[in-house]
């Protein structure tokens, strides 16, 4: 899948879905992403934005921020905000041309943000057989790192989003591997 655009062209329903791209509704209608931000500005007043800008603006002077450690990998819960981390966490990790964030290591909170899991699911047919492997591996372990003693902070559901989440992208990412690389 070719992404081209905005980033939701290349993420199937089920992505979409996790990460809030789908219309939602308040009071009977229908509410875009940007009704939704200017909901959320009215709601939040002007200082809002102003201390959002100020906390991005210092952010900005480091053109590759860490991608394991992000906000959008830690942030895991259903706010809009949350949701907005890691959509960009998401999309600076698709649009990336190097693919270092696949050999680091992922986090509990990293498995339950599912922002790792999602980007091996949408590169993997961009990915070499090592990689595909690697993808692979990291989805068999969210498992046994969201039931773990490293998940105890996190709620049932996150978990079971987490590990219904890995099982997917793990096979997946063995079709894909079994497809192109052969069994070995």
């Amino acid at each position: 899948m070719k992404c081209t655009g905005h980033l939701t062209t290349c993420l199937d329903p089920a992505t979409s879905a996790f990460y809030g791209h789908y219309r939602r509704t308040t009071r009977g209608e229908t509410m875009t992403s940007e009704r939704q931000t200017a909901h959320i500005m009215r709601r939040n007043g002007p200082g809002f934005a102003l201390a959002l800008t100020v906390l991005l603006g210092a952010c900005s002077g480091n053109s590759t921020p860490p991608i394991t450690h992000g906000r959008g990998m830690s942030c895991i819960d259903d706010s809009a905000y949350c949701i907005g981390e890691r959509k960009a966490a998401l999309r600076h990790i698709v649009t990336r041309s190097d693919r270092h964030w696949i050999r680091e290591p992922a986090t509990v909170h990293a498995y339950a943000s599912g922002v790792r899991l999602f980007a091996f699911k949408t590169k993997k047919k961009e990915l070499t057989c090592d990689e595909l492997r690697v993808g692979r591996h990291e989805a068999d372990g969210a498992a046994r790192v969201l039931r773990g003693p490293e998940g105890r902070s996190l709620s049932l559901a996150q978990i079971s989003r987490g590990v219904m989440l890995g099982e997917e992208v793990s096979r997946e990412l063995a079709r894909e591997h079994a497809r192109r690389c052969g069994r070995g």
